[in-house]
């Protein structure tokens, strides 16, 4: 009698979102905005899991070309500093767009922002419809508003459209009691708690996003970006990363 191949293990989250820095598609050696290497790597990640039937919205930041709080020191007013930040996040997201559909992903970028010939406004309905219909969305232009992060934008798209997770890939493999590249005995929590999590003012998202996802009962997971297949390994609900959520 044959013997049956082993069964894939079962998606463990089928509706995310997706929250890239902008510093991720930089590349650190040449200073490259957005390096095609990385920004290749980074969709073909997401066209892995998206062959799983995952519905996929991405929030993209914008800090590889300019940060709104930075432009304070360059002279340029905060408010005015958020406005050339969204207007970067919307550059990403038209970069992700052009890779993706490049793989044979179906995107749409979505702007908080009007800008017709570019991007379709953010409609409710629309996006909804956009994953039910397997399309990618990407999120851009923040919330279209000064003074709210792109964490803040994560947050607030994963409570309307109803996803399962905030994925925040970063640089590093989760979250640490302190800062792992300053401290050797810096430890690593496999999960814990929002209300411990705001005890121990652990930076995980900016404190209006933290309070969104702690409210709407969204948890959040915090992982490597550079480890190999780990937004695939995410959705499956591998040990990855660190769980944030209500316990």
């Amino acid at each position: 009698m044959e013997e049956k191949p082993a069964s894939e293990p079962p998606i463990r989250y089928k509706r995310i979102v997706l929250k890239l820095s902008g510093e991720v598609l930089r590349n650190p050696e040449t200073g490259d905005a957005i390096d095609p290497d990385i920004l290749e790597n980074i969709c073909l990640q997401i066209k892995e899991i998206h062959e799983l039937k995952v519905q996929i919205g991405v929030v993209i930041g914008g800090g590889n070309i300019f940060r709104g709080l930075s432009g304070q020191s360059r002279g340029v007013d905060r408010t005015t500093g958020d406005y050339m930040g969204m207007l970067a996040t919307v550059i990403n997201g038209l970069a992700l767009m052009d890779q993706l559909e490049k793989s044979g992903v179906n995107t749409r970028v979505m702007s908080s922002i009007p800008m017709n010939q570019i991007a379709e406004p953010f409609i409710l309905r629309r996006a909804t419809r956009h994953l039910e219909k397997e399309r990618v969305i990407i999120f851009v232009a923040g919330t279209g508003n000064p003074y709210f992060s792109t964490d803040t934008t994560a947050a607030l798209r994963a409570s309307e459209i109803n996803a399962q997770v905030i994925m925040k890939a970063t640089k590093v493999d989760g979250v640490y009691n302190k800062d792992p590249n300053r401290h050797d005995d810096a430890v690593k929590y496999d999960r814990i708690s929002f209300i411990d999590a705001l005890k121990q003012r652990l930076t995980v998202m900016d404190s209006t996003a933290f309070s969104l996802c702690m409210d709407n009962k969204i948890p959040i997971l915090v992982f490597n970006l550079n480890e190999e297949h780990s937004i695939l390994r995410a959705v499956k609900g591998e040990k990855v990363g660190t769980l944030v959520d209500n316990l």
